[in-house]
């Protein structure tokens, strides 16, 4: 049983190794000439105007947050579309309350304005 776990062992073991390698050869060969231009933010040589961070609306993040929701529960139509045939009538009941609850909190984000852009 362990013996199938050996692969993916070795698959970690190698992005690992090659992952180090990258970084010491980085480190290694890179330059390392520091002035005080490339101290500050950017390296692009012009002097900074006001601070280094905006504050981002939180719509943004709630927009964001909503997209990846929606969008990781829409892959869970892949599995039941290849098993379709097989899970029947059943499967077909799932997937249409699991599209009810999906609509109803689409429906709920659409209303209170979480959807909209200014």
């Amino acid at each position: 049983m362990l013996l199938e776990y050996i692969a993916i062992g070795v698959l970690l073991f190698l992005a690992t190794a090659v992952a180090a390698i990258a970084i010491f050869l980085g480190e290694l060969f890179g330059p390392k000439r520091k002035s005080d231009k490339k101290a500050q933010p950017y390296e692009s040589g012009m002097l900074p105007i006001g601070p280094g961070t905006r504050r981002m609306p939180v719509r943004f993040y709630l927009i964001a947050v909503l997209f990846i929701l929606f969008d990781i529960e829409i892959v869970f139509f892949l599995p039941w579309a290849v098993v379709f045939r097989q899970l029947g009538l059943f499967g077909l009941i799932e997937m249409i309350i699991f599209i009810g609850i999906l609509l109803v909190g689409y429906i709920y984000a659409w209303k209170k304005g979480a959807l909209e852009w200014e």
